[in-house]
């Protein structure tokens, strides 16, 4: 049911703006979430449970921030069968992102570029969504674990990148009460300079800063909730061990890798190749793979490592595990395959 409907859906999409074709997507989940025209898109949860960072994920795949940018549709894609969603990144200031159009496909490489530039409509409102949710009291009554929700935090574009920490430390506090786990995303390539909070001293100053009014809201509120970082595939080895150094000294709870790419050496001379952002889908598979392991084998084999990256098929998640990751998200594969991906990664993932 799932392969027939986006089968017969995705031409229509894909003969859209990318974007538009986006947001048409988002409002149609958000109209139909927990209403009976959700069978189009709904299949039952795989059941792989595994514990990280505290937590209990139902299964291994989750959704990979940047698509419910405004936490509209937290219900769908529960109902897809994610064993876990990450929405964001919210900046704490509503922002347009940058100048469209700002996303392209590449089909012949399964990949898109983005500039979109953490375009979000701000906390308050992106608060408001997630209080909306009914995933978790859905799952109670089902006698079910819930799904697990992650709250993406970034930074305003118009904020000064030695202020960069102010605009974290809003998110977090504004996020917490209602996360499962926080993810500090540091390396989008969309904004500017944001890429520079990975270097040491930047990292160092941020965690740090993170960590401390971490510790404030977790004696407020009674409730430890983790912190995960998201890091970009463009980094060579010795960058990798400081990070990983880094996150272990401030007692973060997991890393995220990765991001999207700088990269075009896959994509050269294809239609929309030379265009700036972030390239996602196949082509930063190899790349997030070398990233997680390299954070396996200087983590160790105990820290929580979230791999997203290229994963279009159950034998890539397979791989990205293989590599080291715990868990996986997707994010281009579900516009490239559609819903049921996520049950092929769950199966996949379980069988491995």
């Amino acid at each position: 049911m799932l392969s027939l409907a986006y089968g017969l859906a995705r031409p229509f999409l894909f003969g859209l703006d990318p974007e538009a074709a986006h947001e048409l997507t988002l409002d149609n989940l958000a109209r139909t979430q927990n209403t009976p025209l959700a069978c189009l898109y709904a299949s039952a949860r795989i059941d792989d449970p595994v514990t990280l960072a505290g937590l209990a994920f139902p299964n291994r795949v989750g959704l990979a921030a940047g698509l419910d940018k405004n936490a509209r549709c937290i219900d769908a894609f529960a109902a897809m069968g994610f064993g876990f969603v990450e929405v964001g990144t919210v900046t704490p200031r509503a922002q347009p992102g940058n100048p469209k159009p700002r996303m392209f496909r590449l089909p012949d490489a399964q990949a898109l570029i983005n500039r979109l530039g953490f375009n979000n409509e701000g906390l308050d409102a992106f608060v408001a969504n997630v209080q909306k949710a009914r995933f978790r009291q859905q799952a109670q009554r089902a006698g079910r674990t819930p799904m697990l929700l992650g709250l993406n935090i970034g930074k305003n574009a118009a904020t000064p990148i030695e202020r960069a920490v102010d605009d974290y430390l809003l998110g977090l506090e504004g996020v917490y009460p209602h996360a499962d786990y926080v993810a500090v995303n540091i390396s989008s390539p969309n904004t500017a300079n944001l890429r520079s909070l990975q270097s040491d001293e930047a990292l160092d100053a941020l965690l740090g800063a993170i960590a401390e009014r971490r510790g404030v809201l977790a004696a407020a509120q009674g409730r430890h909730v983790p912190v995960f970082v998201k890091i970009a595939p463009d980094l060579v080895a010795d960058q990798v061990a400081v990070i990983a150094d880094t996150l272990r000294r401030h007692g973060m709870d997991g890393v995220i890798a990765t991001n999207t790419t700088l990269e075009r050496a896959a994509v050269q001379g294809m239609r929309h190749a030379g265009e700036t952002g972030g390239l996602s889908g196949a082509p930063v598979r190899e790349a997030s793979d070398r990233v997680v392991a390299g954070l396996r084998a200087a983590l160790g084999p105990d820290f929580p490592i979230i791999g997203v990256g290229g994963i279009l098929s159950g034998a890539d998640a397979q791989a990205k595990r293989a590599a080291g990751a715990d868990v996986v998200q997707i994010y281009t594969g579900l516009i490239y395959k559609g819903p049921a991906l996520v049950r092929e990664v769950a199966q996949a993932l379980r069988r491995g």
